[in-house]
């Protein structure tokens, strides 16, 4: 009875084995920088062979928003393999390689995106008996990964961006403490004996010489009617 439980779990051990065997032949990427925005940055390539029939004989990839082609480069790649530009990605490929060889590229990248942590690198592997196997699923952070992912760079997010620069020049114009600022709202210079440029506090004394000057004409008046006239 135990050497029977025994057969049965190998056999069942085996057939687990035989079913994640395939689900573990998947194009993977890294990358030598990984910080969104960063520049320069080299991306490592690796389709695994999974074919038992036939070798590999290219790798088409479509790059995320955000990459132009034009600012792909090869790097490197397996002997014989050419890289071809297209208008959504690329292709590096040539003669099959052995059945069981992995396929290893490297690519330059001018310059990554801005804003984007996850860069997904849909792939298409074809063999040389012209099966393809397509790695086109995107992954889901959280969510279980699929049968047939495309290829995952995860990036951290880049610097902040630098405030604009009419921003800046809005942000110290009502700034009390900048000196333009303490410029434009510092009162005009205070004459002797002004109040801080207000006539509310000198308008009595133009009233007291208006009523003497007023006062005066009409005593010389009066004195000019009293005088005596001559016969």
């Amino acid at each position: 009875m135990t050497k029977r439980v025994a057969t049965v779990a190998a056999v069942a051990g085996v057939a687990v084995l035989g079913l994640a065997g395939p689900a573990l032949a998947h194009v993977e990427v890294s990358a030598d920088k990984t910080t969104a925005g960063a520049s320069d940055v080299t991306l490592t390539f690796d389709g695994e062979a999974e074919n038992t029939k036939a070798g590999i004989k290219s790798e088409r990839v479509v790059l995320p928003a955000g990459l132009p082609p034009a600012g792909v480069t090869l790097v490197k790649a397996p002997a014989g393999w050419t890289f071809t530009s297209a208008a959504d990605g690329f292709t590096v490929g040539g003669a099959p390689l052995k059945i069981g060889q992995d396929a290893v590229w490297k690519v330059r990248i001018a310059k990554l995106p801005d804003g984007q942590t996850r860069l997904s690198f849909k792939t298409l592997e074809t063999y040389g008996d012209g099966s393809i196997v397509r790695w086109i699923e995107i992954q889901q952070p959280g969510q279980p990964e699929p049968d047939n992912p495309a290829p995952l760079v995860t990036l951290k997010p880049g610097p902040a961006a630098a405030p604009a620069l009419g921003a800046t020049s809005s942000t110290n114009a009502i700034n009390p403490t900048s000196p333009a600022a303490t410029a434009a709202v510092s009162p005009v210079a205070e004459l002797p004996g002004d109040d801080g440029g207000s006539s509310s506090g000198t308008w009595w004394i133009w009233v007291i010489v208006a009523v003497v000057l007023i006062g005066g004409g009409l005593v010389i008046v009066l004195r000019r009617r009293n005088a005596p006239r001559d016969s």
